[in-house]
């Protein structure tokens, strides 16, 4: 079985998986929103298991951008998402859809990304909450600060932003573990779309043994793109606890989503560099 995915905290410009490296790091519950809101009632099976919308268009070629973090890159400059391979064909100095310069500094990364919080944003402000829990961009590191923007984030309809306060509770990153929380947030994002809150729903089924959900968990995921819940469908099926039908069904599930998001661009650009990968 593959197990829980951290999957991504951090923006885009840094491209790296959140690693939990510590756990002396807790805060104060006064200030931390995350921890003093009572979890409103969990969420009925109806509302949970509907089908997610799908990710948005490249605003260059048009096609479904991928799940995978490394198949785009947010352009803080007009706050569009550009797929790997329209990206990788415009290169790095201007930004492909407004052709506005692309930042070096950190200085200007943060700058141009405030531009986009006065905006309501959300990525932008995911992307803050990202740099306090790094403590990256000139930002010293501050987890109730992080909590604080991916909440926010979160609210306007980003669902990285609440998969990463599930996967703080879940770690006790920063605050007290409670896996109810972790749930419930993992829930919201998975709601939005999110891949790896998806699939780590199902993972945290699967240990209760509640094959059913975790199976009905697996199977939206494998729709968006995740391989990793393509082969738990696959170790089930082998184990007799889904049917042939189950496992050919995942199957056809993933490969249409494969098609859906593919082009020649895209090949090209994965092929040059595994920082293009985008499936």
């Amino acid at each position: 079985m593959s197990k829980l995915r951290p999957g991504n905290t951090n923006s885009k410009h840094q491209q790296q998986n959140y690693v939990r490296t510590d756990t002396t790091d807790t805060v104060d519950t006064v200030t931390d929103i995350a921890t003093a809101m009572e979890i409103p009632s969990v969420h009925s099976d109806e509302e949970l298991f509907k089908q997610p919308p799908q990710n948005e268009d490249c605003s260059i070629c048009c096609i479904q951008l991928p799940a995978l973090w490394s198949g785009s890159k947010y352009m803080s400059c007009c706050g569009k998402e550009i797929c790997s391979g329209c990206q990788k064909r415009a290169g790095g100095s201007l930004c492909p859809f407004c052709r506005t310069p692309t930042p070096i500094t950190e200085e200007q990364i943060v700058t141009r990304n405030k531009k986009r919080i006065e905006k309501d944003d959300a990525y932008a402000i995911h992307n803050m909450g990202s740099y306090y829990h790094d403590g990256s961009y000139g930002m010293q590191q501050n987890h109730p600060k992080a909590l604080e923007y991916w909440h926010r984030s979160g609210e306007l309809g980003y669902a990285g932003s609440y998969h990463n306060i599930g996967t703080y509770y879940d770690l006790g990153y920063g605050v007290v573990a409670d896996k109810k929380k972790a749930a419930y947030y993992w829930e919201l994002a998975a709601m939005l779309g999110h891949v790896v809150a998806r699939h780590n729903l199902g993972v945290v089924e699967e240990n209760k043994g509640n094959l059913d959900r975790a199976l009905k968990h697996y199977m939206i995921a494998v729709g968006i793109g995740c391989i990793e819940s393509m082969e738990n469908i696959k170790e089930l099926f082998m184990d007799g606890y889904a049917t042939q039908e189950d496992y050919e069904k995942a199957l056809s599930t993933y490969q249409a989503y494969v098609d859906g998001i593919r082009s020649e661009l895209r090949d090209k650009a994965a092929s040059f560099n595994d920082r293009y990968v985008y499936y």
